[in-house]
């Protein structure tokens, strides 16, 4: 009788974990940020990768107006130095 009641009940190791997907947000529209200043690398490390590659906006959540900005904000800062244009581990 224990045999049948333990092959019927299936334990787990670890209670199984149920994925909350958690809100997307542009943070440049929540903080009311109008302006995205290339000459700040420590704010523009936040959407580069460790490779120093721009993340896309389905990970970071950022709008399509500001992700053209963040975009053009991490050109130019590469231009100037400021940011790396290729880095083994950034972060």
């Amino acid at each position: 009788m224990a045999t049948a009641q333990s092959q019927s009940e299936i334990r787990y190791l670890t209670p199984p974990t149920i994925e909350t997907k958690k809100k997307k947000y542009c943070r440049f529209k929540k903080s009311r940020i109008k302006y995205v200043d290339y000459k700040d690398p420590e704010f523009l490390k936040k959407f580069l990768n460790e490779q120093g590659k721009i993340l896309p906006r389905r990970l970071t959540g950022t709008s399509l107006k500001f992700q053209r900005k963040v975009a053009t904000a991490v050109k130019r800062a590469r231009h100037l130095a400021l940011l790396p244009y290729v880095a083994d581990l950034m972060k």
